[in-house]
């Protein structure tokens, strides 16, 4: 059976909760070998979650975050070599036009199989779909130096973008949003298909 390290996000822009979190609180699953929660903080996320890569020696890496506005659970394809910020962070950090690893490969590509994720959930009731653009916060920004740190590894590792929950309708009136139950569930169908070692 594949190891897996799971991470989320604490919540971020003056919100009380971020579903990353919530499901990175809730959920279990006999794979996971560590699930960590992340600061949205430029550089010290990444340096977080590398060390805990290198702490947890695990064979697959997914990290969640948030992404108000969409209405399905979204595996990204790709990850670019590009801070730009149009909020701060946690830290109050707001990196504009800067290369998250300076010479680095333009961009990664997810080494997570999420044609199959997205088959599981949608196959199981749950809205999926493939993202092609994690943005250029700090999503984008773990995704692509974890990718980075994992290239001359034998680790597979992806970012995976979720709906706001119901609980956070009032502060963000018309988006969509799904029942925290129903993205738990959703995150254990993904750590079911990463569990089967190829």
């Amino acid at each position: 059976m594949e190891r897996i390290l799971l991470t989320g996000f604490e919540p971020f822009h003056n919100s009380a909760l971020n579903p990353s979190q919530e499901i990175v609180k809730r959920i279990s699953h006999r794979s996971l070998v560590a699930k960590e929660v992340l600061p949205v903080t430029f550089g010290e996320s990444a340096k977080k979650l590398n060390a805990l890569i290198d702490l947890y020696q695990p064979s697959v890496v997914v990290s969640l975050g948030q992404a108000e506005g969409r209405k399905e659970i979204t595996p990204e394809r790709i990850a670019i070599n590009l801070d730009d910020a149009r909020i701060p962070d946690n830290a109050g950090n707001s990196p504009k036009e800067r290369a998250i690893v300076t010479g680095g490969p333009d961009a990664y590509f997810t080494t997570l199989p999420i044609k199959k994720l997205v088959e599981r959930l949608v196959d199981n009731g749950i809205p999926s779909a493939i993202s092609l653009s994690a943005g250029t916060f700090v999503c984008n920004h773990i995704f692509y130096s974890m990718q980075h740190h994992c290239a001359s590894k034998d680790i597979k590792s992806g970012f995976i973008h979720l709906p706001l929950m119901d609980e956070q309708a009032t502060e963000f009136p018309g988006l969509p949003t799904m029942k925290i139950d129903e993205l738990v569930r959703g995150i254990g169908l993904v750590l079911d298909v990463l569990s089967e070692a190829d």
